[in-house]
């Protein structure tokens, strides 16, 4: 079955106008997680390059900008696209005034 990597955006500000609705999110996630979907939240980013493999450079923070916070990574599966953005509709971010990203994992 196809596999897509979700990304949640979303701030506090979004998160505490949606009491009544969340909490239906919540339980949306949990049973996402009971049926083997990989969620987390995001942690400090680190950016890593080695340009022409002559040294490891980091970098602390995020690479990509964002109006909002990154708030968290799921990778799903699902049938179709269809499918994987029916899933991520009901999740937190998604109805919290936040945005999910949904990224089609394609495996060579």
């Amino acid at each position: 079955m196809p596999k897509f990597v979700t990304i949640g955006y979303g701030d506090q500000e979004g998160y505490d106008r949606t009491p009544a609705i969340r909490s239906a999110a919540h339980a949306h996630d949990a049973k996402l997680r009971n049926n083997s979907v990989l969620m987390g939240i995001a942690g400090k980013p680190v950016q890593v390059r080695n340009p022409e493999a002559t040294g490891i450079e980091t970098t602390s923070g995020p690479f990509m900008k964002s109006p909002l916070p990154v708030a968290g990574f799921a990778i799903i599966e699902a049938a179709d696209m269809a499918e994987a953005i029916a899933l991520v509709s009901q999740m937190p971010c998604a109805v919290a005034h936040g945005v999910v990203e949904v990224w089609p994992l394609e495996q060579p």
